[in-house]
């Protein structure tokens, strides 16, 4: 697999999520970046394919369908 480097300029506000993030989830900010794209690629391929992705509040069943702008 060939790999790229890249620079990511993020707002502090950005930053301290994505540390916050990483901490939680007891990732390295490189690995939780890597997810965030393939689950961001994951919705948008449903979505493009027809398909609606919803969030469920389990406690009431509640749908919210997820939007990508």
């Amino acid at each position: 697999m060939d790999r790229r480097q890249m620079t990511l300029m993020l707002s502090d506000k950005e930053m301290t999520l994505l540390d916050r993030l990483s901490e939680s989830r007891g990732m390295s900010k490189t690995a939780l970046v890597r997810q965030a794209l393939r689950l961001y690629q994951s919705v948008t391929e449903r979505i493009e394919n027809g398909e609606k992705v919803f969030v469920e509040k389990p406690s009431t069943k509640e749908k919210t369908e997820l939007m990508v702008i």
